[in-house]
């Protein structure tokens, strides 16, 4: 089913598709409650009014998009930004750039992290100095008939659709596959994009990620003005994201909040997040407020999660260290003589269910992903109604 709702300029219309299980985007009847409202809190953007019979605002009436440096910049590096990536952190600075040209700049030496050479996987500390060099979009590709195998590649990226317009896409990642490539990566999202580059040769750009085994909302920007305004909105933490979850046990309190410093541990063979120290080497403080919507028994619950940082495998992370570790993840579940209850597969149970963060153009964008076929097994057999209130909404922004 697909359903139409307008942005505060009647210019742009936006095509969202959902399941029958996904939250409707609509004003709520008096006296019912507003999606994301809080009592006491301030009420949470609405969604424009009704197309009007009246002319649109012209194209140039709109922002002009940001241009690249083209001089040689220092940069600092912010409490946000700590702990990211060399490549992260100029992807989420310069939307413009290309993955490639990133990876180029790197390589050559033209970037410095306090004055010395830097790898595109070194990690940033707050405080740092970053010198970028002079930067330029990559020449555009000449746009030509697409191959079989592109013509595919946009097909399956329109059936992963949940929202598009002009500037913004929100796909419905299935489980399993990469958001980006790395080694053992033959296929991800990253790479179908370039399927879908505009006559000026602008590929849509990756916003944020979600792991590999996690299904569900991921946003995209179409455009460099969109990438700016969307990666903006991370920083400044404008975006609510809300991830549903089966974990082991039933977490107590039914409604928390888990504070803790998170630092990366590498070994030859694997890469967690494990639980650290303030002023641990490479610690960064992580923040996620969660909500037990359903229950069976005392062996499993249905938790919702809301993120306030986002760092790399945070929720799961979180929920190990709380002793109510995610059901099938190979990497976190912690718990001794458990045994999987018969029915449900051993595959990890995260979805980024929904996602809201303002519209570069105004409005608000406000998506949902259905629950990906192992998670809705699981649903079944647990008697769990995905159309039951989530209590999440009721959790602080920060």
């Amino acid at each position: 089913m697909s359903r139409r709702i307008k942005r505060s300029q009647p210019k742009q219309r936006a095509r969202t598709e959902r399941s029958s299980d996904a939250r409707p985007h609509r004003a709520a009847p008096k006296g019912d409650r507003v999606p994301g409202h809080r009592p006491g809190g301030s009420q949470p953007p609405r969604l424009a009014e009704p197309r009007r019979e009246k002319p649109a605002p012209a194209r140039a009436e709109a922002k002009p998009e940001p241009q690249l440096p083209t001089k040689v910049q220092t940069v600092v590096v912010t409490s946000d930004e700590n702990n990211m990536r060399v490549d992260r952190f100029l992807e989420a600075r310069f939307p413009g750039l290309s993955f490639s040209h990133i990876q180029r700049i790197v390589r050559k030496g033209e970037l410095r992290v306090n004055g010395k050479r830097a790898d595109s996987k070194d990690r940033l500390e707050e405080g740092q100095s970053v010198r970028i060099p002079p930067l330029r979009l990559d020449a555009p590709k000449v746009a030509g008939a697409l191959s079989e195998a592109a013509q595919k590649t946009l097909t399956a990226l329109k059936e992963m659709t949940l929202f598009e317009d002009d500037d913004v896409l929100v796909l419905n990642k299935p489980v399993g596959l990469a958001v980006q490539g790395g080694s053992g990566i033959t296929r991800n999202v990253d790479d179908m994009l370039e399927v879908m580059r505009d006559a000026k040769g602008q590929k849509p750009r990756l916003v944020h990620r979600i792991d590999k085994e996690t299904s569900g909302c991921l946003l995209v920007a179409k455009t460099r003005f969109a990438a700016t305004h969307l990666t903006g909105a991370f920083r400044q933490r404008s975006a609510r994201k809300i991830y549903w979850a089966l974990v082991a046990g039933v977490p107590k309190p039914k409604q928390g909040r888990i504070s803790t410093y998170l630092a990366k541990e590498e070994s030859e063979d694997d890469t967690i997040m494990r639980i650290a120290e303030h002023g641990d080497e490479g610690a960064s403080h992580a923040v996620t407020y969660y909500a037990v919507v359903e229950t069976a028994a005392q062996k499993l619950a249905w938790v919702s999660l809301k993120p306030v940082t986002g760092r790399t495998h945070q929720l799961r992370a979180h929920m190990a260290h709380i002793d109510h570790a995610i059901v099938g993840d190979p990497k976190y579940f912690n718990k001794q003589q458990w045994d999987l209850p018969g029915g449900l597969q051993n595959r990890l149970h995260l979805l980024a269910r929904r996602i809201v963060i303002p519209h570069p153009r105004g409005g608000v964008i406000d998506a949902t992903a259905p629950l990906p076929p192992h998670m809705q097994q699981s649903w079944n057999l647990l008697g769990f109604d995905a159309k039951r209130f989530d209590p999440i909404e009721n959790a602080p922004e920060e």
